[in-house]
């Protein structure tokens, strides 16, 4: 049956709970780690690694990077068993749980849902992803996006938004949380105050955002406001630098007071959990070091500590802080009172563990299937079809299928689409490029075109932490133009960032599929 949503804390257990924590138990309830959902021997390191933190430095929560479905609940309950508080446990799953599980339900990511504009799906895709990640003991997903998307730069958020309209951003947004929360899954808007108008990586870097108060009011606060009125339980902090709301230079908003209390605290309300972005990444790391970083940021106004790099000094270092009467007890008390809070509206408190022959009826249900195909398909989107073009004639149309990947070792990025393709016409010509493919092959395919009447372009391009750019390779952009000022109709698919039309506007067709998804890839083929 489908979860109730998240129940009124335990106010009870809270405070009995709270009484009996000493001041290092309650700093380590605010740090989160880094695990996967693999399958670990009863004496490996890995598994020692993680009981350690659980059992002896009696951390709050972890955070799962990739895996498989039932090793995950297996390992989930085998760290529940060993804490002695139950364990908050998140993961990203912006494009539901097979974001990170393989063979769980995946979505496309939140710009198609912008581009569908359905609150419906919005809400479905919420919903689906909240029953799939309690089934393996996840409690916390780290979506919503809802930074708008107003720089075609930018090389980290992209698609990952739902576009540039902050009025979509917020509407969208909050059909997510509710899908979510009604549903068990504590829902995070992400990145706080906004990343949307940045042409760099905060994996790597500390971007700026230049946006004075009455634009920041207009566009990267709005969708905030609007997840904070949905009842968003956790937002996160974004590793930047706004100087209209942070005099004090190279200031991250993550270790800001100003931002994070004055702002987000007291003026806009909010009264969830405040969860750092990593603290590994090159926005704070670059500056600081682990326990300067976790200090400032409690200081700030920070909640849960997520990823620090050595976990034990981070912990070590709020205490001390703590013990010098540098950060106040209470500061802390409200922060564990929180995240305590968030644990008992899950139930954890009374049911930490899951039923692991609940999972093959729950995950990838013919049903949640159907409502990720149906996003796919709904989202294509043909931004221009000059000359009518599409669709094409599979009896009598003699079409080339052309792939390029801009990344390394992306050669086989459209092998989804060509196999699609060719299902329902056979293409004369089929050229595959990736980022190591040399000028000649190039010039060789473009010499080669024949008696190609139309060539179809799949371009692939991910977006990937720390890649720094999501653009497409320069002689890419050189072979597209070339192509386009021949008489053959040349039709482009972006399975990846819709903005690479900027580059060749002259194309008589094109079409944003958003990620190279074998999902979208298959669409697009029938599109």
């Amino acid at each position: 049956p489908p979860r109730v949503g998240l129940e009124p804390p335990d106010t009870k257990w809270i405070k009995k709970t709270l009484q009996r924590l000493s001041l290092e138990e309650k700093v380590a309830q605010m740090i989160c780690c880094r695990f996967r959902g693999q399958y670990l021997h009863r004496g490996s390191d890995e598994e020692a690694r993680l009981v350690k933190l659980v059992r002896e430095q009696k951390i709050g929560g972890l955070i799962l990077f990739g895996g498989q479905v039932y090793e995950t609940a297996i390992l989930n309950n085998k760290l529940q068993e060993a804490a002695s508080i139950p364990l908050l446990i998140a993961s990203d799953l912006e494009r539901g749980l097979g974001n990170q599980l393989d063979g769980a339900t995946l979505f496309p990511p939140l710009m198609s849902l912008g581009a569908i504009n359905s609150e419906e799906l919005a809400y479905e895709m919420g919903r689906v992803t909240a029953i799939e990640a309690r089934a393996v003991g996840i409690h916390m997903t780290y979506a919503p996006v809802v930074d708008v998307n107003i720089n075609p730069e930018n090389p980290i958020i992209n698609t990952r938004s739902f576009g540039e309209d902050p009025q979509l951003v917020g509407r969208l947004a909050q059909a997510f949380i509710r899908g979510c929360q009604e549903h068990g899954l504590i829902a995070t808007a992400k990145h706080f105050p906004g990343h949307g108008d940045t042409a760099e990586d905060s994996h790597s870097v500390l971007p700026r955002v230049e946006g004075d108060l009455a634009r920041l009011e207009q566009v990267e606060l709005y969708p905030f406001r609007q997840a904070i009125a949905a009842g968003v339980k956790a937002i996160v902090t974004a590793h930047i630098y706004l100087p209209a709301l942070e005099p004090t230079p190279n200031l991250p908003a993550t270790l800001s007071p100003r931002i994070l209390t004055d702002l987000l605290r007291q003026k806009l309300g909010f009264r969830g959990l405040i969860v750092t972005d990593a603290m590994g990444m090159g926005g704070i790391t670059r500056q600081y070091d682990t326990a300067e970083a976790a200090v400032r940021a409690v200081k700030a106004g920070v909640d849960m500590l997520l990823l620090p790099p050595e976990p034990e000094v981070a912990l070590k270092a709020v205490v001390v802080a703590v013990e010098r009467g540098e950060i106040s007890e209470t500061r802390i008390n409200s922060a564990v009172r929180r995240i305590l809070a968030a644990k008992a509206s899950l139930g954890l408190h009374r049911q930490k563990l899951v039923e692991l022959s609940d999972i093959d009826r729950i995950i990838a249900s013919p049903e949640h299937l159907d409502i990720a195909r149906q996003t796919f398909e709904k989202s294509i989107t043909c931004v221009k079809n000059e000359g009518k073009v599409l669709p094409l004639d599979k009896e009598t149309a003699k079409i080339g299928i052309w792939t390029l990947s801009s990344d390394p070792g992306g050669y086989f990025a459209g092998e989804t689409f060509i196999r699609a393709i060719k299902k329902i016409t056979q293409p004369v010509k089929v050229f595959r490029a990736d980022a190591f493919t040399g000028q000649e092959f190039i010039d060789q395919a473009l010499a080669e075109l024949g008696e190609t009447q139309v060539v179809v372009i799949g371009v692939f391009s991910r977006l990937r932490a720390g890649k720094g750019n999501v653009d497409l390779q320069p002689r890419f952009v050189e072979l597209i133009k070339k192509l386009a000022a021949q008489a053959k109709p040349v039709v482009i698919i972006s399975f990846g960032s819709p903005y690479f039309l900027r580059h060749f506007p002259e194309v008589d067709v094109y079409l944003c599929a958003y990620r190279y998804a074998n999902e979208a890839q298959q669409a697009a083929a029938r599109a």
